[in-house]
């Protein structure tokens, strides 16, 4: 599927509207039906569609309307692993925490009725994220796993390690793969993997790139990721073991406010010499917005940042997106710092001719 030079996409979770949180937590307490919950997300997601296409992306997807958060989703639809309690994250949100209990297998495709209806719903290319291995098994209990090892070794580190190693491979294999292979069989050209723990444990990277390329394994489609909130130089040594076409990196967090291309006015960006340095040559989605502040990015500051990022990128292979989700900020922020993003793409389309 073609798409024009510095395509632009979300990059993850967008805030739903208050009636749809409220549908999701009348759910969780037993008080509604599956199908009127159905019913709140069909309806927010299409309008989260029209505003997606409202703004000038090219590449489309509702914003994770279809899912209450990017863990509790794909868990609540796996076997061996039980909800056992609350814990809280970067953003002072809280998450239900799952324990693997026993192995791990599929109870069904968690992705496909969403990528479906999306699919439907718009005429622009769709795209489909999907929490990676590493992750769901870096935030789960590994009661499990561990257990099995730990009756083999006194050493507590290689029971952890092996038990690390083994869930991770039991997701890629069991899980992510073959929902993966199901949605690029009904058709999504591009599937994201998400994987925000990458580089948490810099000691378990072996681990990472294990499950990532099990999980993405024959699967016929373009395979991206995403990895956001991360020391980079972890991940650089090994750019070229993970198997995937893109790394859709926070750039915009790291960065100043002041106009420029200059290395001096770009800190946040001189990450992507690295990636030349390294000789990579894929794609880079850069992300140009930052998605914990209300600050709305000016357009002629999105513009050199992209300005900057075309000195190591072409355009074919840049792609414009914010650093991460950004269910943080209202909609109608967020609504507006995608429009700018695409105003000076559409900008700097305009000066190269392209």
């Amino acid at each position: 599927m073609e798409l024009p030079p510095l395509a632009t996409q979300d990059i993850g979770s967008f805030r739903k509207p208050d009636y749809l949180i409220f549908k999701y937590r009348e759910f969780f307490s037993d008080r509604i039906s599956k199908s009127e919950l159905k019913k709140a997300i069909r309806r927010a997601s299409i309008e989260t569609i029209r505003l997606m296409e409202n703004v000038g992306l090219d590449i489309i997807w509702d914003g994770e309307m279809h899912r209450w958060e990017m863990y509790y989703h794909p868990v609540s639809n796996i076997k061996g692993i039980d909800f056992v309690g609350q814990v809280r994250v970067f953003d002072n949100r809280y998450f239900v925490k799952g324990s693997v209990v026993k192995k791990i297998s599929l109870k069904r495709n968690y992705h496909l009725d969403e990528f479906l209806f999306i699919k439907k719903n718009t005429d622009r290319p769709v795209k489909i994220p999907v929490t990676g291995p590493y992750t769901l098994a870096d935030w789960s209990y590994n009661e499990y796993y561990y257990n099995k090892f730990i009756k083999s070794t006194d050493d507590i580190k290689i029971a952890k390690y092996n038990a690390k190693r083994e869930l991770c491979v039991a997701l890629a294999r069991n899980v992510i793969n073959p929902l993966i292979k199901e949605l690029a069989i009904h058709g999504a050209f591009r599937i994201q993997i998400d994987e925000p723990a990458a580089t948490t444990h810099p000691l378990e990277m072996e681990i990472f790139i294990e499950a990532f390329n099990e999980a993405v394994k024959d699967v016929d489609t373009i395979i991206t990721t995403h990895i956001c909130y991360s020391d980079y130089s972890i991940l650089m040594p090994y750019i070229f073991d993970i198997n995937t076409s893109q790394f859709a990196i926070e750039l915009a967090n790291r960065d100043n406010k002041t106009l420029g291309t200059s290395d001096d006015d770009r800190p946040g960006y001189r990450l992507l010499k690295e990636f030349y340095e390294y000789g990579y040559q894929g794609e880079i989605g850069l992300g140009v917005v930052d998605v914990h502040t209300d600050f709305i990015e000016p357009v002629e500051l999105i513009r050199d940042r992209i300005y900057y990022a075309l000195k190591y990128v072409s355009p074919k292979k840049l792609f414009i997106n914010p650093d991460c989700g950004l269910r943080t900020r209202s909609r109608e922020i967020a609504a507006e710092k995608l429009r700018n993003m695409v105003k000076a793409v559409r900008i700097i389309r305009d000066e190269l001719g392209t």
